[in-house]
């Protein structure tokens, strides 16, 4: 069917069950694409009962245009000077980067990101991360893009997250029958952000199943994967 990306296993066992996580490869999406299309194309085809469809939240915000370009953002001096103090990781710059501190700042106000930030970084002496996301919010967490060493494309676009991701996945679960989840994934973790009716409460198990990020980090173009529940008696 579909291979699994460099350095992924196709399956895993998650409880005493087995899931093949199938890398669906695209073209490169773009806001010109459109949800249903790509999935007619890419997915439908292939699709049993029983499957799930699991979406990149990155692939998401493309399509409903939650996107930010370079040419209409002014960075101005407080992004300049806040994004110096922000942790960069070799997964992404995110706030480090002072494009998308500008972001934080048109989004939240920049009365919120510097207390956020203050906060932060006293938390930080005591252990604790991850409060001036928290603390800033407008989803400024899930703020992707601005970054070109795998496609040049996204050096001059921002992403933010998407939205009504809990709403989007139950009418695709109306509308084509199968069960949708919508993730932010990383090598470094990963959080559920949607999911159909059907799969409440399942959270924790497509966790674990996606631990790994089969999907993969640089230039698989893999945004959606299919999981489905391998039956060996078959």
């Amino acid at each position: 069917m579909f291979p699994p990306n460099p350095g992924k296993k196709l399956t895993i066992e998650v409880r005493g069950e087995k899931w093949a996580r199938y890398p669906v490869k695209t073209h490169f999406i773009t806001e010109k694409d459109n949800l249903d299309e790509v999935l007619a194309r890419y997915v439908l085809p292939y699709l049993r009962k029983g499957d799930v469809v699991c979406f990149g939240d990155k692939i998401i915000s493309i399509f409903q245009k939650r996107i930010v370009y370079r040419k209409d953002l002014k960075v101005g001096f407080w992004a300049k000077f806040l994004s110096k103090f922000a942790k960069k990781s070799p997964h992404g710059f995110s706030v480090g980067n002072p494009l998308k501190m500008q972001v934080a700042i048109n989004q939240a106000g920049l009365l919120r990101v510097i207390i956020a930030g203050i906060i932060g970084f006293v938390s930080k002496l005591f252990g604790i991360s991850g409060n001036f996301y928290r603390l800033v919010g407008h989803q400024i967490n899930q703020l992707d893009g601005f970054y070109g060493d795998v496609f040049p494309q996204y050096a001059d676009m921002g992403m933010l997250g998407p939205v009504n991701c809990d709403n989007l996945c139950s009418q695709l679960r109306t509308k084509y029958g199968f069960s949708f989840l919508i993730v932010d994934a990383n090598d470094l973790g990963q959080n559920i952000l949607g999911k159909s009716p059907d799969l409440r409460g399942k959270e924790k198990i497509f966790l674990e199943i996606l631990k790994d990020n089969p999907a993969g980090q640089a230039n698989e173009m893999t945004p959606i994967l299919i999981l489905r529940k391998v039956d060996e008696t078959s």
